[in-house]
This record gives structure tokens, C-alpha cells and sequence, in this order.
């Protein structure tokens, strides 16, 4: 009996929205390779028999040169052919090229069916595949579909069991390829058509010169995106919602905890002015909320949702490509680019995101700067809502002390690490606008995980600095660490309590610097000190899981260092 499908194919053919399609399982898939480095797996049920789908990394072919083919050819080949099915995903505007793994599957005794996705994408090229002379020549089923919307994953699903093996003599490298010409020039037909706005769009976008103007122009643009709808969520949803209904409830509640000072002081905080001010009281039922809801996540939602729509055009590869030259100077190549830019969103997936590459030396260095050079969306949030009065310069400074942090020291990792940095091959897909659908199923589940992880975090982080504050342990801390925070930084004592804070989380810690009454200087040393400094507790722990107890301790110690040099370079230096 059937107990397993594999999917498998080149990077980049849709395989995660077939394996979505197929089982159900919400998983995020994004228009870039290299986004299913980790082994996926699922149920499906067919004919009343529960099968069991696994999706492998992508693979160009049988003989491994890279650590995702080892993993996708050893789970192929150790599970008894007789049980299993594979189903080769197929990216059906670059047939010839996509073939040559098919043809090795089935001279290897595979069960295959052979899925040629994106069969939208044939029409817009002129390209025409004869579907049943394909399948007779290959002599295995061949169904053609498009993944993203639904279009022929239920003919898949019905001809599942009829996935055939038909063993053939292994011919020589050559002998393979000739085989493919044959089979490409019995089966498709190209038709003469004129360049479309996006293929023309497509070209612009891979050139240097022109690429990079309209990647500057979309970042640009994006930042701007994401900064009015989080701005106009903040001010026509969240804001009204916090201060015109969930205020009135709260000064109804807090006569109740009046005659407890201690749960009065957890729960509601200190009375700013004798009125409850969100920003500033601390409480539990306070500051708590209002920070994750109505300061946070606006700018989670604008932000996920730029994202998404940049990974599923197509954008993110191109902007790869692009910046590979200046990746490869700090000991990574171009597709780096994407944890850093996951980065943005949250540290968490973007130090995750680094499995996808090579060797472990780069994904030190990609972690650590991320930890230390990429200030992630709640963070991001709280530098505009701190620095924004002051203008523009201040915001933009942040971002360019950041990237100029985040470059040297790239540089110097590089060359002081020992190993290298294997090339890394990148697919470009086409450009293309995902359906609407899919695009708000992602953001739905990226801004649900990030609800569920940081509000435990933001609570318990209100919960400890408001019980230290209250029994005065933050005195002792202030204590040992003032002499440097006033010598070095220029910052006035009680702002250790925000630096320390921002171990448990940044935007709490960036919150209680707005009632300092500091300076814009300060405030600008204070953002930077707290956006390259230790990240949050789950980032850290998430460094911890990926980097082992060693690297963390080196990226640890090249925070500190960091810090050190940047604050003081900032305070005696650079502003004045």
C-alpha cells in the first residue's frame, strides 16, 4: 500500500504552494528559493487513506553538490521505493532545464508523477506543451497545474496512485541531455510574441545601473507604505479604541485595586499628571496592552504586508542578485540579503532563515548582524514615534549609523574568521502578483505568530521591570552601570533602567525613554546603544538554538564591544 509522497524539484517551482494545496498545512512560501531548506511534512487524504506528504529541499538533480540535495536524495532514497510516490514539481516555462531531474527519477525505478506548475506563466510566454505526448514519452503521468490558484491540484490528488516507475538504461551525461532535446522538441511550441510591460520590467530590474535606482525607489516607497498605514492605523483604529473604550473601563477598575498599593502598582502603574497615561504608567493592564496593540503591531501588520507583496512579486531574488558583489564583501553572497530583510520584520525569522545558507561561518556572521545591525519592527516603531519630532535626519541617522555598523563589521568578520563562502546559485522568477487571497492568508498568520510570541514576552517584560522598580532593584543595577552609561554615552542614570530592559524586550525599553525628558542627542545615542546592543530573549534564545553556547558567547562579546565603541564615537565624535 501507499504510505508516502515526496515532493521534490528545482528551487524555485512552487513546490511549498503544492505541498499547501495538497495537505492543508499553513505554510508560509515565498516567491525565492530556498525556503523549504527545512524537511516539511503533512497528511493527505485520498481514497480514505491517510498518506503522509514530505516536502524536500529543492534540488536540481540525483548527484548532490549542494546540503540541500544530499538531505532531498537521502530521504529519497532510503524509504522502500514500493511505498512511495514522488511527485516531481516542474516549472513549466523552463521545461529542458527542469527534465533533467525528472529523467534521473525515472531511471532511478521512481513511482513519479510529473507536475508541470505554473502552467499561467506558459500562456504569457507563448510557450505550448503537448500534455499527452509529453506523457507518453516520459511514460509516467503528467498534470499540468497552477499552485497558487488551486488550477489542476485536484486532478493531482486523483492521479496520485497512478504514479508509474518506468526503469530505464542510465545514459552518460550527454546521452541525457540529447534525450531532452528530443522529448522538448516532439512536446513544446514557442510562438513569436512581443515583450509584455512586465517582462520589460523584468529586464530594467536585473541591470545594475537600472536595477538598483528601482531598487532604491521600491525600499523608498516601501518605508513610506509602511509608515502611513501603521500611522493610520494607530490613528483612526487602534488610538480611538484604547482611549475612547478601553480608558472608561480602566478608571472604573482602578478604584477596586486602589486599596492594594502593590496590585494597584502592577496592574495600573503610576498616575502620570493623576491620569493613566499608556505610554508611561507601566502597568500590566496599562502599558502592557497598549504597547503590543496599539504601538506594535500597526506597524506589524504595514510592514508584513509590504513584505509579502515584495516576496511574491518576485522582487526579493532580483534585489539578491543585485546586491551580491557587496554581500560577498562581507564573507556572504546576495541571498543573504533575505534573513536580513526578514530581519526587519523580527529578529526571530531572520536568524532562522539562516539555515539556508551553506556553511556555518556564514551563518554566524549573518546572525550576529542581524542581532546587532538590524532593528526589527517594534523597535522600528518606537525610533519613529521617539526621534520622528525631531525630523527626519535624526530617523534617517539611526538607520545610517545601522548600515554603516553592519557593513565594517561584516568587513572585519570576514577577515578575521577562517573558512569561505561557497557561491550560491539563484533562480529569478518571473514577476508576478500573487492572488489577493494568499497574500492576506500570509500576513494573517505571520501577524498571529508575532501576537503569540511577543505578547507573553511584553507582559512578562512589564511584569518584571514593574515589580523591580516597585522593590527598588533597579537601584543596584543603576549603580554599577551609571559610571559608564554618564562617562561614555553622556546619558543620564536612569536610562540604564531601559537599557537593561531591553534584554526582555526593545520597544518597552525605547517607551521608557520618552519620559527622560532627554535631549535629541540622547535620545539618537540612546536608540542606537539599544537597537546594536543585546537583543530580546527570544532572539537571544533563538541565537542560542542556532549558534551553539560558543558563538553565542563570541556574538555576545562582539555586542558589547560594539556598543562600547559606537556610544562613545557617538557622544564624543560625531554629534555635538
Amino acid at each position: 500500500m501507499l504510505k508516502k509522497i515526496f515532493l521534490i524539484g528545482n528551487p524555485n517551482v512552487g513546490k511549498s504552494v503544492v505541498f499547501s494545496r495538497l495537505t492543508g498545512v499553513r505554510v508560509i512560501s515565498s516567491n525565492y528559493p530556498g525556503t523549504t531548506v527545512e524537511i516539511t511534512k503533512g497528511y493527505l487524504d485520498v481514497g480514505g487513506e491517510r498518506l503522509e506528504v514530505v516536502d524536500l529541499p529543492g534540488a536540481y538533480s540525483l548527484e548532490p553538490s549542494s546540503k540541500a540535495e544530499e538531505i532531498a536524495v537521502s530521504l529519497l532514497k532510503e524509504y522502500p521505493k514500493d511505498d512511495s510516490v514522488v511527485i516531481n514539481i516542474i516549472d513549466s516555462t523552463n521545461l529542458e532545464r527542469n527534465l533533467y531531474l525528472t529523467l534521473q527519477l525515472i531511471e532511478e525505478g521512481f513511482s513519479v508523477i510529473a507536475c508541470l506548475n505554473m502552467c499561467d506563466d506558459t500562456k504569457h510566454r507563448g510557450i505550448d506543451i503537448n500534455i499527452t505526448k509529453l506523457e507518453e514519452l516520459l511514460g509516467v503521468p503528467v498534470v499540468s497545474t497552477c499552485a497558487v490558484t488551486g488550477l489542476g491540484i485536484k486532478l493531482l490528488v486523483q492521479r496520485i496512485k497512478e504514479g508509474k516507475s518506468s526503469v530505464r538504461n542510465r545514459p552518460t551525461h550527454q546521452e541525457r541531455w540529447l534525450q531532452i532535446g528530443k522529448i522538448i522538441e516532439s512536446t513544446q511550441r514557442l510562438t513569436h510574441r512581443h515583450h509584455t510591460f512586465r517582462e520589460l520590467l523584468e529586464d530594467i530590474s536585473v541591470r545594475p545601473f537600472s536595477g538598483m535606482l528601482l531598487a532604491a525607489g521600491v525600499i523608498f516607497v516601501s518605508f513610506k507604505v509602511v509608515r502611513f498605514i501603521g500611522e493610520t492605523l494607530i490613528s483612526k483604529i487602534f488610538d480611538p479604541l484604547f482611549f475612547n473604550f478601553y480608558q472608561p473601563l480602566l478608571d472604573k477598575i482602578s478604584p477596586v485595586l486602589s486599596g492594594n498599593h502593590f496590585l494597584y502598582h502592577l496592574f495600573i502603574g503610576d498616575l502620570i499628571n493623576a491620569k493613566i497615561d499608556f505610554k508611561q504608567s507601566l502597568g500590566l493592564l496599562t502599558t502592557a496592552p497598549y504597547i503590543e496593540f496599539a504601538m506594535v503591531l500597526p506597524y506589524i501588520i504595514s510592514f508584513y504586508l509590504v513584505l509579502s507583496i515584495l516576496e511574491d512579486t518576485g522582487f526579493l531574488p532580483r534585489l539578491a542578485m543585485l546586491l551580491d558583489s557587496l554581500m560577498h564583501r562581507i564573507g556572504l553572497h546576495g541571498f543573504s540579503i533575505i534573513p536580513v530583510l526578514l530581519g526587519f520584520g523580527c529578529n526571530v525569522p531572520g536568524i532562522l532563515a539562516t539555515r539556508v545558507l551553506e556553511s556555518r561561518r556564514e551563518r554566524f556572521i549573518a546572525a550576529t548582524l542581524i542581532s546587532i545591525g538590524v532593528p526589527c519592527v517594534p523597535l522600528q516603531a518606537m525610533i519613529f514615534g521617539l526621534l520622528g519630532k525631531f525630523g527626519g535626519f535624526y530617523v534617517g541617522g539611526v538607520y545610517l549609523v545601522l548600515f554603516s555598523i553592519w557593513l565594517i563589521l561584516g568587513i572585519l568578520l570576514n577577515r578575521i574568521l577562517k573558512g569561505f563562502s561557497p557561491e550560491f546559485l539563484l533562480e529569478i522568477p518571473p514577476y508576478r502578483f500573487p492572488p489577493l487571497v494568499i497574500l492576506f492568508q500570509k500576513l494573517f498568520l505571520r501577524v498571529k505568530g508575532f501576537i503569540w510570541e511577543a505578547m507573553p514576552i511584553v507582559f512578562l517584560g512589564v511584569l518584571i521591570i514593574n515589580t523591580m522598580m516597585y522593590f527598588k532593584l533597579f537601584d543596584l543595577a543603576t549603580g554599577i552601570i551609571s559610571p559608564v552609561i554618564r562617562g561614555l554615552f553622556g546619558l543620564p542614570k536612569e536610562a540604564v533602567v531601559a537599557l537593561v530592559v531591553g534584554f526582555f524586550r526593545k520597544d518597552v525599553a525605547v517607551g521608557l525613554l520618552m519620559p527622560l525628558a532627554l535631549t535629541a542627542k540622547q535620545l539618537f545615542i540612546a536608540a542606537v546603544l539599544l537597537s546594536i546592543s543585546f537583543p530580546c530573549i527570544a532572539t537571544f534564545t533563538t541565537l542560542f538554538k542556532e549558534l551553539g553556547l560558543r558563538d553565542l558567547i563570541k556574538a555576545t562579546l562582539i555586542m558589547i564591544i560594539t556598543g562600547l565603541i559606537v556610544g562613545t564615537i557617538l557622544n564624543f565624535g560625531i554629534l555635538r
